[in-house]
């Protein structure tokens, strides 16, 4: 995973390695514990049905929820379209949506597809710390607004946003909030009753788990999220989420956030730490650099950073044999284009451009971030040598 004569790996905002204690909660369910869950008539198919409970238990308790409040998806991206597209299917008479502008592409797509059915979309802006302020949320809803959804945490500059607030107003307002929770579950457990957060999204392989599952929290005491179904097949998960569950996967996501519950935050504090000494390193060693996302409020593992005169692809380019790292969000590595996020907290600027993202987790080492830092700065001279 790092050191040797494998790069580092330093983009775990883009996913994560799989915990091994994770793995080895998921293998017997590939081979020895293999049944249908649905097939509860059976003695291999009841097994599987007690593993999938108990992993849904795992998954409740990891956000402060009910066990019959989590449905089971096949990515986070799924859950957020269930969450938007099924909370409009259910209230059909409120017409108005409000979220962000730099959300993940899984939430604003399908709010853009609701506006498209003529849906009327509000876009909320950010400061230039990407964070949203809940005052304008607050301007934004309507007597027909259906739902607003803001991530817990932006995947680009490690930004937090103020979920509980928001969540409290349009509790407030009779509005459900919806709230992206992938960049945040891998530093210890949400408290989805406390955020008055209505629907939340979760990813397996954000959080040291598996690629391929996800979950979304559906509340069922009041205010109710209501749902309707999206897709439909053989009507699992409450009817909202057909497919046979994959149970490998939802044990494994399980085990990541009950890991992550337990650990995260003293995790997250060696993390922050390993992070702030390579900001001050850099930072002392080359001039024109800038910190991306809010000073403080930020998950652990990021440090999003531009450097003037240097551009990012060029960077990656040399630096890809010492540590592999991201110049935007993974989901948009195949266009060389400026971030949707950056562009909302900046604008069309030279800083936006120059961005770029180094995310550490829980494998990478001291002596890991000491390889890079020394490597990240030579290479800034280079370049700035070149361009001279």
């Amino acid at each position: 995973m790092s050191g040797g004569t494998s790069p580092i790996y330093l983009d775990h905002n883009a996913t994560t390695p799989a915990d091994p204690r994770v793995v080895e909660a998921m293998i017997p369910y590939f081979t020895g514990v293999f049944g249908n869950p649905s097939s509860v008539e059976h003695t291999h198919g009841h097994a599987a049905q007690t593993a999938v409970a108990e992993a849904r238990s795992k998954v409740a308790r990891a956000l402060g929820a009910r066990d019959n409040e989590i449905v089971f998806t096949g990515s986070c991206t799924e859950a957020n379209n269930i969450a938007i597209l099924g909370s409009a299917r259910a209230q059909p008479d409120r017409r108005h949506v409000v979220t962000t502008a730099i959300e993940h592409p899984a939430v604003l797509e399908p709010m853009r597809e609701l506006a498209r059915q003529g849906y009327e979309l509000t876009l909320l802006p950010v400061d230039e710390f990407g964070q949203v302020d809940p005052g304008q949320v607050a301007d934004a809803l309507r007597d027909d607004t259906l739902l607003v959804s803001v991530m817990g945490a932006n995947n680009e500059v490690g930004t937090i946003q103020p979920i509980a607030a928001i969540g409290a107003l349009c509790e407030a307002r009779g509005a459900l909030f919806h709230a992206d929770l992938a960049q945040l579950m891998a530093h210890g457990s949400v408290d989805v009753a406390a955020s008055n957060v209505h629907l939340a999204s979760v990813s397996g392989h954000k959080a040291y788990g598996p690629k391929g599952v996800g979950a979304l929290y559906a509340r069922s005491r009041s205010p109710r999220a209501r749902l309707s179904a999206v897709g439909f097949g053989g009507g699992q998960e409450r009817g909202l989420r057909s497919g046979t569950l994959n149970v490998p996967l939802i044990v494994g996501m399980a085990e990541a956030l009950a890991i992550c519950a337990k650990e995260g935050r003293p995790e997250g504090e060696r993390l922050t730490a390993m992070c702030r000494a390579f900001g001050e390193r850099v930072m002392a060693s080359v001039d024109g650099v800038q910190l991306n996302g809010h000073p403080t409020e930020r998950i652990p593992g990021n440090f999003s950073l531009s450097i003037a005169g240097v551009e990012p692809l060029a960077l990656m380019h040399r630096l890809r044999d010492v540590a592999s790292f991201s110049a935007s969000s993974a989901c948009a590595t195949d266009k060389v284009e400026t971030s949707h996020v950056l562009l909302a907290m900046f604008g069309d600027t030279a800083r936006a451009r120059q961005a770029f993202r180094v995310s550490p987790g829980r494998f990478t080492t001291a002596a890991d971030m000491q390889i890079f830092t020394v490597a990240l700065i030579d290479t800034v001279g280079e370049l700035r040598r070149i361009a001279a």
